[in-house]
């Protein structure tokens, strides 16, 4: 079987180099020795394989045959041997990352620490800042935005909608009445993320209902867990991702307001180079992301 194995390689040489001597220069072996190779194979599968001319060569139907499965052989090799080499040399560099504030308490951050385990000579370095960092003037190889991405020369990809609702402390609920629609809203005291965040922002209620509320704005921040720990506070009501308060709902240490009535979701997307490296540890980190895409969306 071995030596079927050789000759089936050396015989798809001289399919795809289209003679004798283009596949012994390939493989470093003399002509004589491809053609012997092909003789004992035609002899042991007793067809022929090849037709020879003085000038040309071509396949036989047999040949046709052995030669798809031959490539399919070979293809399968080179994929092990690829997977190997890749095992035994492990990753290693530097990946700077910039993200929201808030994404250091999604499911992005548990990828980030799998990711980081996983790579253990991979050194991670991670920007959680609301201030949109520029990826070519602060050096960074990969960006997290969330909401709406302006046209620009990078590449993106979308990860993931984040479900939104309004939000609020059970003492803070308690001297309000009780609101039947995102209108009735408008006198509460309103926390807003700046500048994410529009004072007449939209909502959509099961049956497709849309409607708008106008904040009352009394207090303005520039991060997305500093507004929701104020309204935890009992300082207002905000619009915060769903993945923030789940826990603090379940446990009655928060409400949300209008619980059938969802903000719009936004959208979080990866933003990279044009140029990034094929084979680089940025591309081995999106990689990664976009086969956790149905994680990354369960765990919100």
């Amino acid at each position: 079987m071995i030596d079927q194995l050789r000759q089936i390689a050396i015989f798809a040489s001289v399919v795809e180099t289209g003679s004798f001597r283009g596949a012994a220069s390939a493989l470093n072996l003399s002509p004589s020795v491809v053609s012997h190779h092909i003789s004992k194979l035609e002899d042991s599968l007793g067809t022929a394989l090849l037709y020879r001319s003085t000038r040309s060569l071509s396949l036989t139907h047999e040949g046709e045959r052995l030669m798809e499965s031959a490539r399919l052989m070979l293809e399968a090799a080179e994929s092990g041997l690829r997977n190997v080499a890749g095992d035994s040399r492990q990753p290693s560099g530097v990946l700077r990352l910039t993200a929201p504030a808030m994404m250091a308490h999604s499911s992005l951050a548990q990828e980030l620490a799998v990711f980081s385990r996983d790579f253990p000579k991979v050194n991670l370095t991670i920007d959680f800042a609301d201030t949109r960092q520029d990826l070519v003037g602060e050096g960074y190889d990969i960006a997290i935005r969330v909401g709406w991405l302006e046209d620009s020369a990078f590449l993106s990809r979308k990860l993931f909608d984040v479900p939104r609702r309004i939000v609020a402390s059970p003492d803070y609920l308690r001297e309000q009445d009780a609101p039947q629609s995102p209108e009735d809203l408008s006198s509460w005291d309103w926390i807003r993320l700046a500048p994410a965040q529009s004072i007449r922002p939209r909502f959509t209620a099961a049956d497709g209902t849309v409607l708008s509320a106008r904040m009352r704005v009394r207090t303005t921040v520039n991060d997305a867990f500093g507004m929701y720990s104020l309204a935890r506070l009992g300082a207002g009501i905000g619009i915060v991702p769903c993945f923030l308060a789940e826990e603090d709902v379940k446990a009655g240490r928060m409400s949300y307001v209008l619980p059938e009535w969802e903000a719009e979701q936004l959208g979080v997307y990866a933003v990279w180079h044009p140029n990034t490296a094929k084979q680089g540890l940025t591309r081995l980190f999106l990689d990664r992301l976009f086969q956790a895409e149905p994680e990354l969306t369960s765990a919100l």
